[in-house]
């Protein structure tokens, strides 16, 4: 199944490309998707850990399971106070 993945500030920045879609086997969760990413393109692995997703403009867990055209968004971390 495909999923879209977007990156924004230093992810969009390493892949070199603001968007992606993805081929990801079915019941893949969020987490099994980030790691599939980070040993796909070398140059996410730095930001992976740091990494906020959201699931169709939601934040989403880990253990989120994936479905068949949702847009996964990799959003930097949230700082300040």
């Amino acid at each position: 199944m495909k999923v879209k993945v977007r990156f924004f500030a230093a992810s969009r920045e390493a892949m070199g490309t603001g968007e992606i879609e993805q081929e990801i086997p079915p019941g893949s969760t969020v987490e099994e998707l980030m790691t599939l990413l980070a040993n796909e393109y070398p140059a996410l692995r730095p930001y992976a850990r740091l990494i906020k997703v959201a699931v169709n403009r939601q934040y989403a867990a880990p253990e989120t399971e994936l479905r068949e055209g949702d847009e996964v968004a990799c959003l930097p971390p949230v700082g300040g106070g």
